[in-house]
């Protein structure tokens, strides 16, 4: 990242250096984790084991056979959730384990 005689905020320092050294995936892929936990709370995050973005599908494991079932109904609501609060869409599968 050039010097520049501006003034930039923290954030947008941040946005660049990311940007530069292509760690973007990787940020969104943590952004992803974090909606997936405070969308569904601490009932089903008791319960999720892993959740990793690959490409546009998102997979999660769980550690519960019924909980599985219950969100296997929902999963175009939980989809459209996560991408509502990541304000993209980032998510177009959703694969429960």
């Amino acid at each position: 990242m050039p010097r520049r005689n501006e003034h930039i905020s923290l954030s947008e320092a941040l946005q660049a250096f990311a940007q530069e050294n292509n760690l973007n995936q990787g940020l969104k892929k943590l952004d992803v984790r974090d909606a997936w936990k405070n969308l569904l709370g601490p009932g089903v995050a008791i319960y999720t084991q892993d959740v990793q973005l690959k490409g546009k599908t998102l997979y999660v494991t769980l550690t519960s056979s019924v909980l599985r079932e219950e969100l296997g109904y929902g999963k175009s609501k939980i989809i459209n959730m996560i991408n509502e609060e990541l304000g993209e869409e980032l998510v177009k599968e959703l694969v429960l384990y």
